[in-house]
């Protein structure tokens, strides 16, 4: 397991956030879930990032993953 700090955005009812969290649950990979239903001001965040939807996986030296993606996801496990 790294040290990297992993945040995740979800939101309610997102099948695709549920299935990244499980996925992240499943491989003891630590993370910081911010929902942005509960965090507006995450939302407007994302939305001058440019990002449209979620999920979206950060970590500090890696590319955002966007949407649930096994094989990005698999790279974090290392």
């Amino acid at each position: 397991m790294n040290n990297h700090k992993v945040v995740v955005y979800t939101r309610n009812g997102c099948m695709q956030c549920k299935m990244t969290e499980r996925y992240l649950n499943e491989h003891q990979i630590g993370f910081q879930e911010i929902n942005i239903d509960q965090n507006p001001e995450s939302a407007n965040y994302l939305r001058e990032k440019g990002y449209k939807s979620v999920p979206i996986v950060f970590r500090e030296d890696a590319q955002p993953i966007i949407g649930f993606q096994p094989a990005a996801l698999r790279e974090l496990v290392g």
